[in-house]
């Protein structure tokens, strides 16, 4: 019975230490909530062996730094959401747009993880709308490297000709191989 008793506080403990520490002011009854990471499958892994290591893989080299996540000047304001057009994006993305204070920069939020970076370009300027292409540019990884599939949100900076105004802002997205 003794060591029933045992083998149950020992299954407690590594149960409780595969569920990690919990921070008791994140949410309000004590429990830890986070976002799902956001995912994107690719096909068949691509890894190989590490020369010396069996059955391990290298990490993929870090891709080009990001461009654009420099503070706006100024500030920023967020765009109201009606004035935020994102209806083709894929459920990925965040529709979320911010504009300086002279509103002629804005910070839109890109996707890149693992061997893709991400990139913003103003495609289309008009009196009413403002067009922004999200770009994710994916780099093949050298032979046996192998790229994590995880996306994490890049915040982006784009210049327009003139202050935004009223203008609506238009996201689109396009997905490059370097």
């Amino acid at each position: 019975m003794r060591n029933a008793k045992v083998a149950v506080a020992l299954a407690a403990l590594v149960l409780a230490g595969c569920t990690g520490p919990t921070d008791s002011s994140s949410t309000p009854g004590g429990t830890t909530s986070s976002a799902p990471s956001t995912t994107l499958s690719s096909g068949p892994p691509t890894g190989g062996s590490t020369p010396g290591a069996p059955g391990t893989t290298e990490p993929a080299p870090e891709p080009p730094p990001q461009s654009g996540a420099v503070p706006l000047p100024g500030g920023e304001t967020p765009v109201p959401t009606p004035r935020v057009d994102g209806g083709t994006l894929p459920d990925t993305y965040e529709r979320q747009v911010s504009a300086s204070a002279d509103g002629r920069t804005l910070r839109v939020v890109g996707l890149a993880g693992g061997c893709k970076t991400a990139g913003a370009e103003v495609t289309a300027q008009s009196a009413d709308q403002v067009r922004i292409t999200l770009v994710t540019t994916y780099y093949p990884p050298a032979e046996g490297v192998v790229c994590t599939q995880e996306l994490r949100d890049v915040p982006l900076n784009v210049t327009l000709d003139a202050p935004l105004g009223d203008r609506t802002v238009v996201l689109e997205s396009r997905e490059d191989t370097a």
